[in-house]
């Protein structure tokens, strides 16, 4: 627990991170043979960065289970996965701070994946995955001045959740999980299946 304090103190000059909430209006991408079973959500250790506004565990568990089930319900895969996330530390950038010191909001969690069918973890450590907050024209002088705590809260989350998905996927291309890269199929690329089609139509004239 006690390691996450620097790593809590860094976050005040660390950039920003993609915006898992816009990203959510593309449609999912599909991640092998990934379907979400449940989330489990616990925050036991919960450690409060500097600067930040106050926000219980129960409020941070709601927000990020919201998030979790937002990004990966879409996943449509034949086989059950569980995740479990552990909220470790959070800082959520307050009005008032001089803008010197550049306050961000961030998140850190911790995350365990579990095979349904196999009963067993995909990883025996959990991966500590930070989440900052996006870049945005309300968050450029600090997102404590422009956004309420629920705000923060709920752009952390997403943000958290898209971060999870993106190491799942480098684990499904470097640890073959959920049935490796080859699980994911291609998309069609429209100008070839016009062709195909075209192709397919002068053949059957030719037949007949």
């Amino acid at each position: 627990m006690f390691r996450l304090f620097p790593v809590l103190g860094l976050v005040l000059g660390l950039a920003a991170c993609a915006n898992g909430q816009s990203n959510l209006q593309k449609p999912a991408e599909p991640l092998g043979n990934f379907k979400l079973g449940f989330a489990e959500v616990v925050a036991p250790n919960l450690v409060k960065g500097p600067v930040s506004r106050d926000a219980s565990a129960e409020e941070w568990i709601a927000e990020v289970d919201k998030a979790l089930e937002e990004r990966f319900r879409r996943q449509a895969g034949d086989k059950y996965y569980h995740l479990g996330v552990s909220v470790e530390g959070y800082v959520l950038a307050q009005p008032g701070i001089p803008l010197v010191f550049s306050p961000k909001s961030a998140l850190i969690v911790r995350v365990t994946v579990w095979d349904d069918a196999a009963s067993k973890k995909l990883n025996e450590e959990p991966e500590q995955i930070t989440a900052l907050e996006s870049f945005s024209a309300e968050t450029v002088v600090g997102s404590g001045v422009t956004q309420s705590k629920a705000q923060q809260m709920r752009n952390l989350s997403a943000n958290v959740a898209l971060q999870i998905e993106k190491w799942l996927r480098r684990m499904q291309e470097e640890e073959g999980w959920f049935g490796g890269p080859e699980a994911n199929p291609p998309a069609a690329d429209p100008e070839t299946a016009v062709t195909d089609s075209a192709t397919a139509s002068d053949s059957t004239g030719d037949s007949a």
